[in-house]
């Protein structure tokens, strides 16, 4: 009796398989030593599909439902093996089942800016990142290029592969969605909708179909950041270089007069405080005189130009060193006044 149960535990009579977790995108029956019972009941659940794979090759690929195994339902495999006649001995094959759920939440983001045209500004470097979600669409396909005849496999063996074709196609996605990068903030979902289709047909290659894409963030690195805000300053002064200029001078005089005030207490403060102002009023009056456009400038008092020091210039040249290599000023504009405040140290 031992014996014919032992004889009876090596034929599969029932062939399933139900997730016992998140993330699993193929899993292989285990048919070790074992082989499949003619007749036996194939149970295919909703949002899964079965692969029998014979010799390498697949045979036939079943949708939801429950099947029994005999020649008439398995045609590709019975035609692989020769049965030119119905047969009613136990058959090997590998059985594979493929999850077709969606695989929501998948992460992606550029781990460096990246470089993209931009009508406005000609090149941008910019950071963007948002999920995606995704679910099995050709099992065979998906069985031939990517799983292969691993016991299982998960989201998690797929996820560098997929994050790297999002960041291939994101260049792409930004050019076809038409969208300066001024107004891709306020247009994420067209940005989406421009890179999923980019990316539908890498997906479709190896058997996925993409099934929702978000853009979450797009931004500059800090340093670009910054020029923006610069830029967006001076429309907001009507690209008034000459009031842009007294903007930012309003701004340095804070930390000028921070760290003119060397004192402590009540005395340094004062100190800091009549440095900074006179600095800033130093500073003022000639960014605003070096560009204007040229006019004849009264002459200035004798006095007053014994009283500009020479760390008072050099600050200014400094300030306007700045601006030049942020592109506020040409070379032109900071030559001209370079060589009005070296001719003050004389």
């Amino acid at each position: 009796m031992a014996l014919m149960d032992f004889i009876r535990k090596q034929f599969i009579d029932v062939i399933q398989w139900t997730e016992d977790g998140d993330g699993t995108l193929a899993w292989r029956f285990p048919m070790q030593d074992m082989e499949i019972q003619y007749g036996a009941s194939l149970t295919v659940r909703e949002s899964q599909m079965a692969v029998f794979v014979n010799e390498g090759k697949v045979a036939d690929v079943f949708g939801p439902g429950l099947y029994k195994l005999t020649t008439q339902n398995i045609p590709l495999l019975t035609n692989l093996k020769n049965w030119d006649k119905l047969f009613e001995s136990p058959f090997k094959s590998d059985v594979y089942f493929f999850s077709t759920r969606q695989q929501v939440d998948q992460k992606w983001g550029t781990p460096q800016p990246v470089t993209i045209r931009d009508k406005d500004f000609g090149a941008v470097r910019l950071r963007a990142f948002g999920n995606y979600s995704f679910r099995i669409a050709d099992p065979r396909v998906f069985h031939t290029e990517i799983s292969g005849t691993r016991p299982a496999y998960g989201t998690a063996d797929l996820e560098g592969q997929l994050r790297g074709m999002v960041l291939q196609h994101l260049s792409d996605g930004i050019a076809q969605s038409g969208i300066p990068f001024l107004d891709l903030a306020a247009n994420q979902i067209e940005f989406a909708k421009a890179l999923a289709a980019e990316l539908g047909p890498a997906f479709a290659a190896i058997g996925l179909k993409l099934e929702g894409m978000t853009v979450q963030n797009v931004s500059l690195p800090e340093e670009l950041q910054k020029i923006l805000d610069q830029k967006i300053g001076m429309g907001m002064v009507g690209n008034d270089m000459g009031k842009f200029m007294q903007y930012q001078t309003a701004q340095a005089i804070p930390k000028f007069a921070e760290g003119a005030g060397g004192g402590s207490g009540v005395a340094g403060d004062a100190m800091g405080l009549g440095a900074g102002v006179a600095l800033g009023q130093v500073l003022a009056q000639n960014l605003q005189q070096g560009l204007q456009r040229p006019a004849p400038a009264p002459a200035a008092p004798a006095a007053a130009a014994a009283v500009l020091k020479p760390e008072d210039v050099l600050a200014t040249l400094e300030r306007l060193g700045e601006l030049k290599t942020k592109g506020i000023l040409t070379d032109e504009e900071f030559a001209s006044k370079k060589a009005e405040l070296l001719k003050k140290l004389v």
